[in-house]
């Protein structure tokens, strides 16, 4: 059977009927802020006090868009005797958030913990030059970083915390016994 000449429009002008009934969804911006889901990615904030200018987030990055500059400094030795060590500073680090894909690939190779996702998402600029976010505007970042997840209580307790848990409790039954000791032969 041919189809009815103009049947598609009537269709097409029934869904505009329809909808045109129906409460619209669209939220005011700049109003209300949106409800963002807990693992959005906006901007990253830098932690600078865990970053040991290692260099593996820029190395890894896949658009080159981390700049980061440090010297080396002498620190003197922890113990009388013992010898100078030379630790790096950070001088600058930056990214250049023209050019991120937000990938996640630095916050996932920094073995520090130095970088974090924030949520925050509202950094236009009007310059794109003004895109590249320096230390300061970093660590201001930190501050939007929630906090972690709680861990699932039925989750199995790591290997690592099992096993200093039974060194900690083998040490203090030895103390323990220890201490027991001279006063049992007094």
């Amino acid at each position: 059977m041919p189809p009815i000449p103009g049947s598609g429009l009537a269709k097409g002008l029934a869904v505009t009927l329809r909808t045109m009934t129906k409460k619209t969804v669209t939220e005011q911006y700049p109003e209300h802020q949106p409800e963002l889901p807990p693992r959005t990615r906006g901007v990253i904030g830098l932690f600078e006090e865990n970053c040991t200018v290692c260099m593996l987030c820029a190395r890894e990055c896949p658009d080159w868009c981390i700049y980061i500059d440090s010297h080396k400094e002498t620190v003197p030795p922890a113990v009388e005797g013992g010898r100078e060590r030379s630790r790096n500073v950070l001088d600058r680090f930056a990214i250049d958030f023209s050019l991120c894909m937000y990938c996640g690939i630095c916050i996932e190779v920094c073995p520090f913990d130095a970088l974090f996702w924030s949520p925050e998402f509202e950094y236009a600029e009007t310059d794109i030059h003004e895109l590249t976010h320096e230390r300061d505007k970093l660590r201001d970042w930190m501050w939007t970083v929630p906090a972690p997840p709680a861990l699932d209580p039925a989750a199995e307790e790591p290997k690592e915390i099992v096993t200093a848990r039974k060194a900690a409790e083998k040490l203090a039954a030895a103390q323990e016994a220890e201490a027991a000791g001279p006063e049992g032969d007094a």
